[in-house]
């Protein structure tokens, strides 16, 4: 039988990312099993999700073929671990962020399934090969890192652990290709991944360009904002600078590419984001948005209106 006619994935962890994981699942039709080893969170959990679905439906924004009481009747809560796991082809584990922790997890569920189940975990930062560096058959073993919030962001990284069967990863793929998620195969592991190493490269020169007076933090927002962020959420850059000269992107690095390399060596170093100068950047971003209790509605109301806009986005695409 084809693995992803199995019909039964377990979600380790009840928190956002495993909430987001259950409904993305359940979405494409999937039975979905959440655990927690914290009496009463999983079920707390699918509270929370089927109150999640009944308002995205409202807001015609849910995903999948299914009603929301459909979808909410495909997902159930355990903490009995052994149990969680029975018949399920696929484990998505979400607990804390934590090497220690997830490297005991995956030593206690490979203990419980069978030799074909697929250990996916959904540490940002983590590589695969500290992850599950205590399971014995690695071999079916990958990182399967979402972008937050998943249910929004469908791009999700596939990262192998050097052992790794390329069967593992091209049945991964195509399973959360069949849940509406946009897979990209890593083909190995490094430190940071590819989102977080990009992210963290703008976030240094964001940082910099604020901190030695350059722009100010409200400034510095819009350029990605109503600037990059615009182009670069339906073209990313390499098809950008592909399609940005005549013939194509060797003629763009022709053109521009010195230009870049010049700009580029001009950058700072890392930034210290703990020393003395991090305090006036702070407290300019919290003159803009105050981080206290006072303000805390405006900022879920900024928040949700980034998720209506996305979802909107994508839906217009």
């Amino acid at each position: 039988m084809n693995t992803l006619e199995s019909k039964i994935i377990t979600v380790i962890g009840s928190g956002l990312i495993g909430r987001s994981w259950a409904m993305v699942f359940a979405s494409g039709g999937y039975s979905v099993k959440i655990y927690d080893n914290q009496p009463g969170q999983a079920a707390k959990a699918i509270l929370e999700i089927s109150k999640q679905l009944k308002e995205l439906e409202e807001a015609h924004m849910l995903r999948g073929e299914l009603a929301a009481t459909q979808q909410l009747t495909l997902i159930s809560s355990y903490e009995d671990l052994s149990q969680a796991l029975e018949g399920a082809f696929f484990v998505q584990e979400c607990v804390f962020e934590q090497l220690e922790i997830k490297q005991s997890v995956f030593q206690e569920i490979e203990q419980v399934v069978g030799k074909d189940v697929i250990l996916s975990s959904s540490t940002s930062c983590l590589v695969p090969s500290s992850v599950f560096s205590r399971v014995q058959n690695k071999s079916r073993c990958l990182v399967s890192h979402p972008v937050n919030p998943p249910y929004y962001v469908k791009l999700v990284e596939l990262v192998p652990h050097p052992q790794t069967s390329p069967t593992i990863m091209e049945t991964t793929h195509a399973l959360m290709t069949k849940v509406g998620q946009v897979p990209v195969c890593l083909k190995r592991e490094i430190d940071g991944f590819a989102i977080n190493r990009v992210q963290a490269a703008i976030i240094a020169e964001s940082w910099r360009l604020v901190q030695d007076g350059v722009i100010s933090v409200k400034d510095i927002d819009l350029v990605m904002s109503e600037g990059l962020g615009m182009r670069y959420a339906f073209i990313g850059p390499m098809e950008t600078m592909h399609l940005n000269a005549p013939e194509g992107l060797e003629d763009y690095m022709k053109r521009y590419g010195k230009g870049i390399m010049r700009v580029l060596t001009s950058f700072g170093p890392v930034p210290d984001f703990f020393d003395e100068g991090a305090g006036s950047i702070i407290k300019e971003m919290c003159e803009l948005i105050p981080n206290d209790e006072q303000h805390l509605s405006a900022r879920k109301e900024r928040r949700d209106q980034f998720l209506m806009h996305l979802s909107k986005l994508k839906k217009d695409q």
